[in-house]
């Protein structure tokens, strides 16, 4: 069963508890009310006549009149007062009923007081008032006044407001039924919106948001919803790039491994099935050994350029840049040599709050790619200066179409020489990646047969 009717058949029958136990109550006490006042009203007019009939008696000298005398003065005096509705008892004998009912006990004791005393009696479908008491008279007998009234219609018209109220009773249950239903669908509305929501997200649809504007405590928690999903699908969209750049890495990555995996292989079995000289071994073997390097470069690489997406231990310090660029010279001197070119580096500024080893790293594949790109005899400028490091080359340049592109993993501008000179296209990306963690962006400006400049701009802090 759904929420909104479990709750609307509890409000209901709760709200058909509370009416039903307040409607008997108003009915149960309007009766008992109507039954008050009918008794007080028959006891009133029974004190009224008791006490008219008690002077009537007194003034009329009953001790000297016969005995059928007697009784003809006392039942006019009884219908004077009241035909039809009293009987009078005289010494526990009637001596005047002008009811059609007959009492079984005229000596009955409740009848002696002076204050009137009233039961009701149920005959067939008959209610029976019955009230007496003694008339206040002088004299030697006593006598004891009992009014007898039908009171059916009382309780028929009790009934028939019974009747009444109960068939407003059920009528308004019947109208409450419907507006409780109504009202809480209505009230739940949000809520099916957002189990809609959450089974569309669960389906693939991330950007399913919930449509809910209410103040309540179900808004708050749409506002709550949809920053959860909005949170998710901004996850789900980074996991999917990550995925997606790691994916066309490793596909790039077997296309560069094809060719010095080729060259390995066919000097390989060139040497496994071919006699050659002594010399041709030599530079076969010099063939491998390059081409196993190259495939050891390229393998660092790569895993340097992935591993900076995961990379969660990089230690941030204050480091000398003038000490940088010192152990940067040193590292790079015998590299330089061999191309008989050299760096010439200065330094105005102080220090800077990086990973030294990462930095280390962009400042050594920035001078190994202005080398590729330089003749022998140039000289590679090394600057820091301001919020901008610098590597400036003498080489051939970079077209200008191509600079935004060179920072692409494995993307070349040079094919055939970056190859020869043991190139994977990797270096500016991983440079790129590396500044953008120091809060810094990478620039690039060039001229062809002029040489290139790149430069680490920090941002402002």
């Amino acid at each position: 069963m759904k929420l909104w009717k479990k709750l609307a058949g509890m409000t209901t029958a709760v709200l058909l508890a509370a009416m039903g136990v307040s409607g008997a109550a108003v009915i149960y006490r309007s009766a008992l009310y109507n039954q008050q006042k009918t008794v007080e009203s028959c006891e009133h007019q029974l004190k009224s006549t008791a006490y008219a009939i008690g002077r009537e008696l007194e003034n009329g000298l009953l001790e000297e009149y016969s005995e059928p005398t007697k009784n003809s003065f006392i039942n006019y005096v009884v219908k004077k007062y009241g035909a039809g509705e009293y009987i009078l008892i005289e010494d526990d004998h009637e001596v005047c009923n002008l009811t059609p009912f007959e009492l079984k006990n005229p000596g009955d004791e409740r009848w002696t007081q002076n204050e009137s005393c009233s039961v009701i009696q149920r005959k067939g479908e008959k209610f029976i008032l019955i009230s007496g008491k003694r008339v206040p008279m002088m004299g030697k007998a006593e006598y004891k006044l009992v009014f007898v009234q039908d009171i059916s219609d009382l309780y028929a018209d009790m009934r028939e407001q019974a009747l009444f109220i109960l068939a407003i009773f059920l009528g308004a249950v019947f109208v409450s039924m419907i507006l409780v239903f109504l009202a809480t669908k209505r009230l739940l509305r949000p809520l099916r919106e957002l189990q809609q929501a959450a089974g569309d997200i669960s389906n693939g649809n991330l950007e399913r948001r919930a449509n809910v504007h209410t103040r309540d405590e179900i808004g708050l928690m749409a506002v709550d919803f949809n920053k959860m999903a909005e949170r998710i699908e901004d996850q789900v969209t980074e996991l999917s790039l990550v995925s997606e750049r790691r994916r066309q890495m490793l596909g790039s990555l077997t296309h560069e491994l094809k060719t010095p995996m080729t060259s390995i292989i066919g000097y390989s079995d060139t040497l496994l099935h071919v006699n050659l000289k002594k010399e041709q071994q030599e530079r076969a073997l010099w063939h491998i050994k390059e081409e196993c390097s190259r495939l050891e470069r390229l393998s660092s690489k790569l895993m340097s350029l992935m591993g900076l997406y995961d990379n969660d231990s990089i230690f941030m310090e204050e480091v000398s840049v003038g000490e940088l660029f010192d152990q940067v010279a040193r590292l790079e001197e015998y590299n330089l040599k061999e191309r008989k070119m050299r760096l010439d580096y200065s330094c105005s500024m102080k220090s800077r709050r990086m990973d030294r080893d990462l930095f280390e790293s962009l400042l050594i594949n920035l001078i190994d790619n202005a080398a590729k790109a330089s003749g022998e005899g140039s000289t590679i400028f090394l600057t820091a200066e301001g919020d901008r490091i610098s590597v400036r080359d003498q080489g051939c340049g970079i077209p200008e179409e191509e600079i935004e592109r060179v920072t692409e993993a494995f993307y070349m501008v040079d094919k055939a020489r970056s190859r020869k000179e043991g190139g994977s296209g990797l270096g500016l990306a991983l440079c790129s990646m590396i500044a953008q963690l120091h809060g810094a962006d990478l620039s690039i400006e060039s001229r062809i047969g002029k040489g290139t400049e790149v430069s680490v701009v920090f941002h402002e802090t």
